[in-house]
């Protein structure tokens, strides 16, 4: 395990999804959320791990992946009305698998 990428995807992951969280807030009704929450909220986290993926020059295959997987506990936590906590154990999970993930040779063309 890599300790330097551990705390890397965490803070990346952390800071994307803050990000992207804080736009959409601003920029969509909370109706919508109550309404599409189920499928922005998963393809929001996929698209930010996706970024953490690029940036720190890992699989994106195996990237989202460990994100979707980190994610299922973020469900239990969403029904039981902890939506946040669930993010923020999601991250952690996510950081903990990018750590044991290889770098380097990263296709992300198929050129």
């Amino acid at each position: 395990m890599n300790p330097s990428l551990l705390w890397r995807a965490g803070a990346l992951q952390a800071l994307s999804v803050a990000g992207l969280s804080i736009a959409l807030a601003l920029a969509l009704p909370h109706s919508f959320f109550e309404d599409w929450g189920w499928l922005v909220g998963p393809a929001a986290w996929l698209l930010c791990a996706a970024l953490t993926a690029w940036i720190l020059g890992l699989a994106l295959p195996s990237t989202l992946l460990g994100a979707a997987l980190a994610g299922i506990p973020s469900v239990a936590a969403v029904l039981i009305g902890l939506h946040w906590a669930g993010a923020a154990l999601a991250i952690v999970l996510f950081a903990f698998w990018c750590a044991r993930l290889p770098r380097g040779n990263v296709a992300w063309t198929s050129g």
